[in-house]
């Protein structure tokens, strides 16, 4: 039976409300005790009409009441937190622009504690460069790090466990799913772009340095020619727009057409490396975050490192590639166009029905596009030269 105060309100206002509130719970419960921080945090929660179905299947609210007598005015903790997060998918396997594979690629098990470990290591990044820029602003300020309250001393930020921190990332992600395009193919007039989709929010800077690090981790070693042959690839840059370095794993992808006359797709028989721990974890992430479906977990990934004049031409992805797939943009933002005809102007520049920017996020989060339906089918795509590394 629903309160009769919230039933005085319409859907959207309650999500609004419930948006703003999650947004403010450190504060709102800066001086409480754990269980009515928890109790709190819950009846926030549940004012959101989407909650029930909108978020991460595995999340599950536990509301705790305060049964407490003690003294209710010292400082509440998240670190007890009413939200529990649980895994609900027993393995992964990656295909940083992902896919699901057709070929059966060996598939390397993982347990969710690693995961999980992997996980805290990027939130602790996160944490450090948060704790460094706050101390930074002390500093700037002239005001001290930690606050006086009855003689003892009390960090001045609450702390948030990383299940919520995740829980009000995922709250806040932007999903862009209205693009339209429309041209004419094959005699009649459709939207190129339906199936596409945008998410923005969904890795934070630290997240990308330490992506990003590793990313040039791997590069260094396929130089060096300690991973397999078919997992690196660097071919000479002969001219602009040509010999972008690409790292494949999970399953062996062919893009042009072999000596032997094998089409482009996947190689059924050359192997890559398996896909590493840190990407798996990404995976999770796109799942957990509604951003891929749970029924088309990728096991394959490409990653592209773009120096400046790079691009990928007009293509349409190989079907042995599931839909949907999706990229992950790293470092620079860049333009990649869509259209059911595109024109090659130049070495690495081309012309199209419509540019979508892919975003780094105005200084702090990174994007996700996914491509599905006439957006992954019908609409070729391409990167033109890239300015800047990314």
């Amino acid at each position: 039976m629903k309160d009769p105060f919230i039933v005085k309100y319409q859907a959207p206002e309650l999500k609004i409300a419930a948006e703003f509130l999650t947004t403010w719970l450190p504060f709102l419960t800066r001086d409480l005790c754990n269980n009515c921080t928890q109790s709190l945090s819950t009846r926030v929660l549940s004012l959101d009409p989407d909650c029930s179905d909108g978020e991460p299947e595995s999340l599950q609210l536990k509301e705790i009441h305060c049964d407490c007598d003690s003294d209710t005015n010292s400082l509440g903790s998240w670190k007890e937190s009413a939200i529990e997060y649980v895994p609900q998918v027993t393995s992964t396997t990656l295909t940083i622009e992902t896919a699901t594979s057709n070929s059966n690629s060996p598939t390397v098990r993982l347990s969710w504690a690693d995961m999980a470990q992997e996980e805290d290591e990027l939130e602790q990044d996160d944490d450090a460069k948060q704790e460094e820029n706050e101390e930074e602003e002390e500093i700037n300020n002239g005001k001290p790090l930690v606050e006086e309250d009855q003689g003892t001393n009390v960090q001045k930020n609450s702390t948030l466990s990383r299940e919520q921190r995740e829980y009000l990332r995922f709250k806040n992600v932007k999903r862009k799913k209205d693009f339209i395009c429309l041209e004419r193919v094959n005699g009649r007039i459709i939207n190129i772009l339906d199936g596409l989709e945008l998410h923005t929010g969904v890795f934070s800077a630290a997240e990308q340095k330490r992506i990003v690090d590793y990313i040039y981790t791997l590069e260094d070693r396929g130089r060096k020619g300690e991973l397999r042959e078919r997992t690196f690839s660097a071919p000479q840059k002969w001219m602009r727009g040509k010999g972008r370095v690409t790292i494949q794993f999970g399953c062996c992808y062919n893009y042009a057409v072999l000596k032997d006359g094998n089409p482009p797709g996947i190689l059924r028989n050359e192997h890559v490396d398996p896909i590493p721990l840190l990407f798996k974890v990404i995976i999770r992430r796109l799942i957990g975050w509604h951003i891929l479906p749970p029924t088309c977990v990728p096991d394959s990934c490409i990653v592209n490192i773009y120096d400046e004049g790079d691009c990928i031409p007009p293509h349409i992805d190989n079907h042995d590639f599931v839909r949907p797939f999706c990229t992950v943009s790293f470092l620079s933002e860049c333009n990649i166009l869509f259209g059911s005809n595109l024109k090659v102007v130049g070495p690495g520049d081309f012309s199209g029905a419509i540019a979508i920017p892919l975003p780094v996020g105005c200084s702090f989060f990174r994007s996700v596009l996914v491509l599905n339906g006439n957006g992954a089918d019908v609409a070729k795509h391409c990167v033109p030269a890239v300015p800047t590394k990314r």
